[in-house]
C-alpha cells in the first residue's frame, strides 16, 4: 500500500470512529486499517506482549507515518487531542483485598515519552460526542 492510499485509509478510519463514538483512538485506527490484528492487541493489553509496536504488521517508518497522519487529520478537522492511560487488563487483587495494582502499558520499543504520548492520545470530536450523548439520553429516559 503506498503512502497516498494509507493517508486515505487513516483519515477515513479516524472520521468513521469519530462518527460512531465521538473520538478516535490510535490503536483502533491501527486495527481498522489492518496494521494491528485484534488478537495481538488483546495479547498486548493482557501483558503477553512487551510493547505494541512489536505486533504491528508494518515497519516503524510506516507506523510513524500513520501516527503523523492521525495528527494531521485532527488538526485539519479541529478535533482535539486527549491523553489517556492504557493499563494492563486482567490484573487480580492480591488475596482479594485492597486495590488492584496498575500496570501501565508500553507502546514503543524505545519507550520515548513523546512517542508513548502520541500512541495514548485519543482525538475527540466534542460536537459529535455531545450529539451522541444527547441521543443516548433520549433513547434511555429515566
Amino acid at each position: 500500500m503506498n503512502d497516498k492510499e494509507l493517508i486515505g485509509k487513516v483519515h477515513s478510519a479516524v472520521y468513521h470512529q469519530c462518527q460512531r463514538r465521538g473520538y478516535a483512538a490510535p490503536v483502533d485506527v491501527l486495527m481498522e486499517i489492518g496494521v494491528l490484528p485484534k488478537q495481538k492487541y488483546e495479547d498486548w493489553r493482557f501483558g503477553r506482549v512487551d510493547y505494541l509496536e512489536r505486533v504491528c504488521m508494518v515497519n516503524l517508518r510506516k507506523l510513524s507515518f500513520i501516527m503523523r497522519q492521525m495528527r494531521v487529520y485532527a488538526q485539519k478537522t479541529g478535533i482535539k487531542p486527549s491523553f489517556c492511560y492504557y493499563k494492563q487488563w486482567g490484573i487480580k487483587k492480591k488475596n482479594g483485598q485492597g486495590h488492584k495494582p496498575v500496570i501501565l502499558l508500553r507502546f514503543s520499543k524505545s519507550g520515548d515519552l513523546e512517542i508513548e504520548k502520541w500512541y495514548a492520545t485519543h482525538f475527540v470530536d466534542s460536537k459529535k460526542a455531545a450529539e451522541l450523548k444527547a441521543q443516548q439520553n433520549i433513547e434511555k429516559p429515566d
